[in-house]
């Protein structure tokens, strides 16, 4: 299908079980209810927690799109092809149905060779010139020599999985209006032409679990947005067009797709089901975090209707049984790198002028935290000074204490406010906070605005 009839749905970049399970759960929905092939997308890499649940439900990861940039797979047009040995005819009937374009392969699936209106003209002024009696040849002499010799063999090669705007300026400078599209291994993907290249298709996609641009994959503004599913505060980005926007007061995203799923009167099957409940019991720490609400009990009810069914990968399972897996994959310090800690799940934020990120990270008890506490620190300070924010701040909670330990790379004087005392280490205790998003998010950003 053109890529233009193809609708990504996505969640934010860092992304977490709610936000992969949602992308996965409303792409299901949607494919069942419009006209249009609609796709699951990440924009990062899976979190351990969420590459648990994937493989506990035998689910493949959503496709990887780190940025909403044009690539060239989206202008490129697999034509015919011939082999460099062949009569020239087999260009010439291949160029008649493509535009004046025939790609010369050679026998390992490498570009050879265009044959083009301007390699033909060049072929002829050279074969026929300005003498009476080469220019008396019969056409079908001409057309039995090898396609070799009416190629243009320096055409630029580009990835198919590169982006197109990178390449506009070499575009830009060569005389020619075709180029070639290799895959990653420089073997024939099809042949792109100038003008498709300078108006390439937009994308198309619909944010789940963010709505915020600073959250999203990059390029945001190359893309076309469709709609916005999310249970976070507004920090849209503006747009062209109206579009269907859903903000609503749940403690999952997942929460949102599974009533979608209902009112259209259909049920999700078993392991997507299974996913989806993994995403609501991550996001509201199996039901307990102060951001559930009755909707997400009832959402989880259903859900594990749908999952628990027998014959299920989840059959015999609980929501308190699965939920405490889910947890517990996620949780723990030990076997990541400090660096992958602090950035799985790290939200950037603007308030009072400056540039700040917080990161969560779950844990079963703080003892974790003192063990590591150095290296996680110094890993939050590098994070901090590669994306040049003013400060970065790492949430240690405690999901089976549910209280939560703060480090900061830097302690400015508007959030010497905050109400959670200084410990002897240099974290702050918060003590029943376990909620980035209603509980620790609104206060600093009252502390930093006055």
């Amino acid at each position: 299908m053109p890529q233009n009839n193809r609708i990504y749905v996505i969640g934010h970049a860092n992304p977490d079980t709610d936000s992969i399970a949602a992308a996965m759960g409303y792409a299901w929905l949607l494919h069942d209810q419009l006209e249009a092939e609609v796709i699951a997308a990440r924009a990062g890499q899976l979190n351990p927690q969420t590459t648990w649940v994937l493989n506990r439900l035998q689910l493949e990861p959503p496709l990887l799109l780190p940025d909403a940039s044009p690539r060239f797979d989206s202008i490129t047009h697999r034509y015919n092809t011939t082999t460099p040995e062949r009569p020239l005819r087999d260009a010439w009937a291949i160029a008649n149905r493509t535009g004046g374009i025939a790609p010369i392969i050679n026998p390992d699936g490498t570009p050879y060779g265009l044959v083009t209106v301007l390699s033909l003209f060049d072929f002829l002024k050279r074969s026929v010139g300005a003498s009476p009696r080469r220019e008396e040849m019969r056409i079908g002499e001409l057309l039995d020599v090898p396609c070799s010799e009416a190629c243009d063999t320096d055409v630029p090669r580009f990835q198919l999985n590169s982006r197109i705007r990178d390449a506009l300026p070499r575009i830009l400078r060569e005389e020619r209006t075709e180029f070639w599209a290799v895959d990653e291994h420089g073997s024939y993907g099809g042949v792109c032409r100038q003008r498709d290249a300078l108006n390439p298709p937009r994308l198309q996609l619909i944010l789940v679990d963010h709505n915020e641009s600073r959250q999203a994959l990059g390029a945001l503004d190359e893309a076309d947005l469709l709609e916005i599913l999310d249970h976070h505060r507004l920090g849209n980005p503006s747009t062209h067009t109206p579009i269907r926007f859903t903000v609503d007061v749940v403690g999952s995203t997942c929460t949102l797709v599974s009533e979608r799923i209902d009112e259209a009167g259909l049920s999700a099957p078993p392991t997507l089901a299974g996913l989806l409940l993994a995403g609501l019991v991550s996001d509201t720490l199996l039901l307990t975090s102060p951001t559930t609400t009755s909707r997400d009990h009832s959402a989880a009810d259903r859900l594990a209707r749908w999952a628990f069914m027998g014959g299920s990968v989840l059959e015999g399972e609980t929501v308190k049984s699965f939920g405490e897996q889910v947890l517990q994959a996620g949780a723990g310090l030990t076997f990541r790198a400090p660096s992958e800690i602090v950035s799985a799940d790290f939200k950037l934020y603007d308030a009072g002028g400056l540039h700040f990120g917080i990161a969560q990270v779950e844990v079963t008890n703080f003892a974790q935290l003192e063990e590591h506490r150095e290296a996680l620190q110094e890993a939050l300070l590098h994070l901090c000074e590669s994306k040049a924010l003013d400060f970065s701040m790492l949430m240690v909670t405690d999901v089976v204490r549910g209280s939560s330990r703060l480090l900061l790379t830097k302690l400015l004087p508007q959030l010497e406010v905050l109400p959670y005392p200084h410990l002897p280490d240099g974290t702050l205790k918060a003590e029943g906070v376990v909620s980035r998003k209603k509980q620790l998010l609104p206060i600093v950003l009252g502390a930093l605005e006055g």
